[in-house]
């Protein structure tokens, strides 16, 4: 592997079979000392570890800190569970109390999603539903069908999200007997594919197979693609020209980041980052706050207070397109957006109430925090 590797030539599934999925691997690309080492083998029994050559290869190898490389290595952090940012939860978004079987889940009355696949094309160690991705065991075989069923029969759901795991590292002919599917449900005007592989594994975006097909889909129905860039050195010329393939079929696609402590926690990172969105055509959409997931939230998640400077600072650097996305908690009470502090009051607007929560949606929340506060209770 070098700097000069041509990743849109390579056969994407072939490729798969090099990534990096153990610590013995890991050493090649970095020094752990014997206790570092040790703790990194216990946390791969947790969240197992899986990088792409093409992930690797925007590592900065002197810097140890290297945000690229944080989001991809284990660390000796993931063993934390408890601390002063306060508790943890491995369902921080409430999946199970919405899930409706054969991986629908039905938070909000206008929208289902459906979690497809455990599997990605890399694990990233700030995932929120590390949980189940990449174990085998994460949850039983699902009937698809049965998921167009049930879809069909709520005629107030007018969009659906395929997500998972990461939905486009399924096979062409896969996606194919999904989108055709909703394709044919009337009351859905338009499908949402969240998928981080336009960053961590392009490569899948040069097989004309799958743009043929997003093509075709496109022609029937509104198709949005919501990626997850969270830092601008993940904006490559690789991933930049199969955002232009994903833009040249029809989809419209917006960027869904993660607020991370070590990897883009200044103003000038997310500058940087929504100015270099804006660059290659992808719609700034969310920043969300890291949420209270075991093993993540303790390393990972910044101190709302800091989260709102940060924001703010960054937003008056920013043109009108650049600061239109949202600061969001994403609550198991439904979407809550971050509109700023009063004090030592957060002001939260919910964009979003649970199917049976009417009276929730649009209300303003203002809660006392202190310094240390990276989550509200609700």
């Amino acid at each position: 592997m070098n700097g000069e590797t041509d990743w849109s030539r390579l056969d994407w599934k072939k490729e798969l079979a090099n990534n990096v999925v153990t610590i013995d691997q890991l050493k090649e690309y970095a020094s752990f000392g014997p206790d570092e080492e040790m703790a990194l083998r216990e946390v791969a029994h947790v969240h197992p570890v899986n990088v792409p050559r093409y992930y690797l290869s925007l590592i900065d190898r002197t810097n140890p800190d290297d945000p690229i490389r944080r989001m991809c290595f284990p660390s000796a952090e993931e063993l934390v569970v408890a601390g002063a940012m306060g508790e943890t939860t491995a369902d921080p978004y409430g999946d199970d109390k919405h899930d409706k079987g054969n991986g629908v889940l039905h938070k909000y009355d206008y929208t289902a999603l459906l979690v497809v696949t455990e599997c990605c094309a890399m694990y990233c160690r700030h995932c929120f539903r590390r949980r189940m991705v990449g174990k085998p065991d994460g949850h039983p075989p699902r009937d698809f069908a049965g998921a167009l069923r049930y879809i069909a029969a709520h005629p107030e759901i007018n969009n659906v999200i395929l997500s998972g795991g990461d939905p486009l590292m399924l096979s062409t002919a896969a996606l194919r007997t999904m989108l055709t599917g909703l394709a044919a449900i009337e009351h859905v005007d338009f499908v949402r594919i969240g998928s981080r592989t336009p960053v961590t594994y392009p490569l899948r975006l040069f097989d004309d197979g799958l743009i043929d097909l997003l093509r075709e889909f496109g022609e029937r129905k509104a198709l949005y693609i919501a990626t997850h860039f969270n830092h601008v050195r993940e904006i490559t010329p690789t991933a930049t020209e199969a955002i232009r393939r994903l833009r040249l079929c029809g989809a419209t696609v917006n960027n869904q980041a993660v607020l991370l402590r070590g990897v883009n926690d200044t103003a000038e990172d997310i500058v940087a980052l929504m100015n270099g969105l804006l660059g290659i055509g992808v719609n700034p959409y969310y920043l969300y706050q890291c949420m209270p997931v075991s093993r993540v939230r303790h390393h990972f998640q910044i101190p709302l207070k800091q989260g709102v400077d940060i924001v703010d600072a960054a937003r008056a650097r920013l043109n009108g397109y650049g600061k239109r996305f949202k600061y969001i908690i994403g609550h198991d009470v439904g979407k809550l957006e971050i509109c700023g502090m009063v004090g030592d009051n957060i002001v939260l607007k919910q964009l979003h109430a649970r199917s049976g929560h009417d009276d929730q949606a649009s209300r303003i929340i203002m809660q006392q925090l202190d310094d240390n506060a990276g989550w509200v209770t609700l």
